[in-house]
């Protein structure tokens, strides 16, 4: 099969066009005929050689997580999909080797779900990891509730993008961190569009004068410390980029393969109250370019790579 792949740590130019083995199919897993895969942050981290002291690396590993795509066989014990299914999947393992930037990818029943019909195939690469990690942050962890003022730092990202909709459809009231040229694409999300960086603190008190009860941080660096101080008594906060919001008293999110909340997500975007943002498609071949764009930051919603 075709795909991309790289032998060795380093920056996108070791990524590699080229054939490999199809991928063996477990019990209770199927085997996916790849239509689009999206690009995450997580993706070049790992080619880098920066999850290394979390997940093993065996050559050659394939990048990519997120999948959209058509089942083409399933293990012996799978009930939950047919041959010709169309389905998502976060396919994250316990190590880097196996992805989706690749014509076939294998992956077990619990990473998948059906794909929403009213979605395109790249539309629907781009849910399952920023869908989940935004959903079980704030649904999981935060516990966010109506009538709370939620603030998704990082809001016009892949992440944070949905993170807004999401709070918004639980009943929440909704600020959200973005470049002014993105402002009108957060109130197009629902929420209330704040400046990034130059004037955060201001902008909220003036939004929020007591404080927000919740914020989601898809930014991370060396914002958490400014973040801390906009949270009302008795606030809660949340990372899903940076583990280090534990120092100052938040919790750490890394979204976790689970296909009930990805259906949840599939029906949500399904009934149009979840929108999937696309900002750039490139064909597999291209792979390296769109890591490269991720790599570069400030992208509206996602970057997606497909295949014929």
């Amino acid at each position: 099969m075709k795909a991309v792949f790289y032998r060795s740590f380093g920056d996108a130019d070791v990524l590699e066009v080229g054939e490999l083995p199809e991928p063996t199919v477990g019990p209770d897993s199927v085997l996916i005929r790849v239509r689009a895969a999206s690009v995450n942050p997580v993706d070049w981290k790992g080619r880098e050689g920066h999850l290394a002291p979390i997940l093993d690396a065996v050559f050659p590993v394939v990048p990519g997580w997120d999948v959209a795509g058509v089942v083409e066989r399933t293990g012996l014990g799978v009930t939950e999909f047919s041959p010709g299914d169309e389905v998502i999947g976060y396919v994250r393992e316990d190590y880097l080797s196996r992805g989706s930037f690749a014509e076939l990818t294998a992956a077990p029943v619990r990473a998948l779900a059906h794909k929403p019909t009213t979605l395109s195939w790249a539309q629907a690469a781009g849910l399952p990891l920023a869908g989940l990690a935004a959903y079980q942050a704030l649904v999981r962890t935060l516990d966010v509730r109506a009538g709370e003022t939620v603030l998704v730092h990082g809001a016009a990202g892949g992440v944070g993008s949905l993170a807004v909709q999401i709070a918004v459809g639980l009943g929440a009231r909704v600020l959200g961190t973005a470049g002014e040229h993105n402002h009108d694409f957060v109130r197009f999300l629902g929420g209330e569009p704040v400046a990034y960086r130059k004037g955060l603190t201001e902008s909220v008190a003036a939004l929020a004068p007591e404080g927000v009860d919740v914020i989601l941080d898809a930014v991370g660096r060396r914002t958490l410390r400014t973040l801390g101080p906009l949270l009302a008594t008795g606030g809660r906060l949340a990372s899903v980029v940076d583990p280090n919001v534990r120092s100052v008293g938040g919790s750490y999110v890394f979204a976790r393969p689970d296909s009930a909340d990805l259906a949840e997500l599939a029906r949500l975007a399904g009934k149009g109250r979840l929108v999937v943002e696309v900002s750039e498609v490139f064909p597999l071949e291209k792979a390296a370019d769109a890591h490269r764009l991720s790599q570069a930051g400030h992208t509206r919603g996602k970057i997606v790579v497909t295949l014929d």
